[in-house]
Protein backbone atom coordinates (compact mmCIF):
# COMPACT_ATOMS: atom_id res chain seq x y z
CA UNK A 1 0.00 0.00 0.00
CA UNK A 2 1.33 3.27 -1.05
CA UNK A 3 1.44 6.04 1.55
CA UNK A 4 0.60 9.71 0.71
CA UNK A 5 3.86 11.90 1.27
CA UNK A 6 2.95 14.29 4.35
CA UNK A 7 5.12 16.54 4.57
CA UNK A 8 4.12 20.35 4.53
CA UNK A 9 7.20 22.03 5.54
CA UNK A 10 7.95 23.76 2.04
CA UNK A 11 4.54 24.04 0.98
CA UNK A 12 0.97 23.56 1.61
CA UNK A 13 -0.59 21.52 -0.98
CA UNK A 14 -3.29 23.60 -3.34
CA UNK A 15 -5.14 22.94 -6.31
CA UNK A 16 -4.24 22.76 -10.06
CA UNK A 17 -3.95 25.59 -12.38
CA UNK A 18 -6.85 24.18 -14.00
CA UNK A 19 -9.44 25.15 -11.04
CA UNK A 20 -7.39 27.56 -9.63
CA UNK A 21 -10.17 29.33 -7.67
CA UNK A 22 -11.36 25.86 -5.86
CA UNK A 23 -9.03 25.35 -3.51
CA UNK A 24 -10.50 22.29 -2.71
CA UNK A 25 -10.09 20.61 -6.54
CA UNK A 26 -8.03 17.48 -7.09
CA UNK A 27 -7.19 16.98 -2.94
CA UNK A 28 -8.30 14.48 -1.13
CA UNK A 29 -9.93 14.32 2.20
CA UNK A 30 -6.74 12.90 3.60
CA UNK A 31 -4.74 15.39 2.47
CA UNK A 32 -7.12 18.16 3.75
CA UNK A 33 -6.80 16.61 7.19
CA UNK A 34 -3.13 16.01 7.15
CA UNK A 35 -2.38 19.24 6.21
CA UNK A 36 -4.67 21.02 8.88
CA UNK A 37 -3.05 18.49 11.44
CA UNK A 38 -0.04 20.11 10.32
CA UNK A 39 -0.69 23.82 10.48
CA UNK A 40 -2.53 23.67 13.51
CA UNK A 41 -1.98 20.36 15.43
CA UNK A 42 -4.85 17.92 17.02
CA UNK A 43 -5.39 20.72 20.40
CA UNK A 44 -5.95 23.75 18.23
CA UNK A 45 -7.79 22.11 15.67
CA UNK A 46 -9.98 20.91 18.13
CA UNK A 47 -10.58 24.02 19.65
CA UNK A 48 -11.51 25.03 16.10
CA UNK A 49 -13.54 22.37 14.95
CA UNK A 50 -15.11 20.77 18.10
CA UNK A 51 -15.37 17.17 17.49
CA UNK A 52 -14.72 14.22 19.20
CA UNK A 53 -12.41 12.61 16.29
CA UNK A 54 -10.16 15.88 17.15
CA UNK A 55 -10.20 15.68 20.79
CA UNK A 56 -10.34 12.39 21.76
CA UNK A 57 -7.16 10.23 21.02
CA UNK A 58 -6.99 11.46 17.35
CA UNK A 59 -5.79 10.08 14.12
CA UNK A 60 -5.91 11.01 10.41
CA UNK A 61 -7.71 7.22 10.01
CA UNK A 62 -10.57 8.04 12.76
CA UNK A 63 -11.17 11.69 11.89
CA UNK A 64 -11.61 10.39 7.84
CA UNK A 65 -14.04 7.68 8.78
CA UNK A 66 -15.93 10.26 10.73
CA UNK A 67 -15.58 13.13 8.16
CA UNK A 68 -16.62 10.85 5.34
CA UNK A 69 -19.69 9.76 7.03
CA UNK A 70 -20.51 13.38 8.70
CA UNK A 71 -21.59 15.78 5.78
CA UNK A 72 -21.19 18.84 8.40
CA UNK A 73 -18.48 18.04 9.84
CA UNK A 74 -16.41 17.54 6.53
CA UNK A 75 -17.81 21.20 5.21
CA UNK A 76 -16.99 22.52 8.55
CA UNK A 77 -13.24 20.86 7.90
CA UNK A 78 -12.95 22.17 4.05
CA UNK A 79 -14.03 26.05 5.37
CA UNK A 80 -11.21 25.71 7.91
CA UNK A 81 -8.98 24.33 5.32
CA UNK A 82 -10.07 27.88 3.00
CA UNK A 83 -9.60 29.85 5.74
CA UNK A 84 -6.59 28.61 6.45
CA UNK A 85 -4.92 29.07 2.65
CA UNK A 86 -6.44 32.59 2.82
CA UNK A 87 -4.23 33.07 6.37
CA UNK A 88 -1.09 31.74 4.98
CA UNK A 89 -0.96 33.98 1.70
CA UNK A 90 -1.70 36.80 3.25
CA UNK A 91 1.22 36.51 5.38
CA UNK A 92 3.19 35.83 2.62
CA UNK A 93 1.89 39.05 0.57
CA UNK A 94 2.97 40.60 4.15
CA UNK A 95 6.29 39.84 3.94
Amino acid sequence: MKTPSTDFSTEIPTAPQKQRHNPLHGLTLETIVSALVFHYGWTELADRIPINCFSNDPSIKSSLKFLRKTPWARTQVEGLYGFMLRDINRAKSDN
